[in-house]
């Protein structure tokens, strides 16, 4: 089976259970993966990803917002204070 196919063949049950083994490092029976398995489904969650879910759903998305012309990144509204340090 070439990755294509299989990248096609995953339900939506299976790409949550391939992200959570790969959250827990092991297996759903209890058998931990070892280094080549995590690569794989690596792949394989970015791949269904890609083809299956909204940018929003996928592994990885950070929401960055969005800002109005001219808005600045920090408004400035917070007070700055110094560290202070405890011996």
């Amino acid at each position: 089976m070439d990755f294509e196919t299989l990248i096609n063949s995953i339900t939506p049950e299976t790409y949550d259970a391939l992200v959570r083994a790969l959250e827990l490092g092991k297996w759903a029976d209890g058998n931990r993966l070892t280094q080549e398995q995590k690569e794989h489904v690596m792949q394989a969650i970015i791949a269904y990803g890609e083809k299956n879910l909204s940018e929003d759903q996928r592994v990885g998305f950070i929401d960055r917002g969005s800002k109005d012309e001219g808005e600045m990144c920090d408004d400035n509204t917070h007070e700055h204070q110094p560290v202070k340090f405890l011996q």
